[in-house]
């Protein structure tokens, strides 16, 4: 299933020349898609994704630390927060994971939570294949009863960790501030 929804938005993503956007919205949902062309490897996309802490916006956090957060890419393991007190707030759960695809997180982020019926993250990755660099793409897909209302606010926020995630591919954690 990863691989054909992870398709579909490649496919989406080559037809549109917007590198940001809303796609989709109804009273009830809402679909956000980020795109960008990366010179680098399989590899490091797989780690970036992982090292999240490094490249998440601290005030998107509610321990206000990105490095509290916790990201393992297989399936079933928990997108966390190790939160001050010592427990620990889950955002998330890793939903699929295909190294050659990418990942999609079951993850009701932020004032999401407890209201979407459907809030599917993912971070997927095309080409590679002849020096011709990878096409990642970030989809935020969510459903329910008039969540179509956070689109533009949850845009700003997924857009952002965007941007601060390709920065951090491109240079590591010494990526300069947008």
């Amino acid at each position: 299933m990863l691989k054909s929804l992870l398709a579909a938005v490649a496919v989406l993503a080559f037809a549109t020349p917007a590198a940001a956007e809303v796609v989709e919205r109804s009273a009830d949902h809402f679909v956000l898609r980020y795109v960008s062309t990366l010179e680098t490897t399989q590899e490091d996309l797989i780690v970036s994704v992982e090292d999240i802490g490094n490249w998440w916006n601290p005030a998107h956090t509610y321990s206000g630390d990105s490095h509290n957060l916790h990201l393992s890419l297989d399936p079933g393991t928990c997108f966390c927060e190790a939160m001050p007190d010592g427990s620990t707030f889950e955002h998330g759960a890793v939903y699929e994971y295909d190294p050659e695809t990418g990942v999609l997180i079951d993850a009701a982020l932020g004032p999401l939570k407890g209201k979407a019926t459907l809030a599917n993250w993912g971070i997927g990755w095309t080409g590679g294949a002849g020096g011709a660099g990878w096409d990642v793409v970030m989809t935020y897909v969510v459903r329910g009863p008039g969540l179509g209302a956070y689109a533009d606010g949850v845009d700003a926020v997924m857009q952002d960790q965007f941007y601060r995630f390709i920065r951090y591919i491109h240079y590591g954690p010494e990526a300069p501030e947008a």
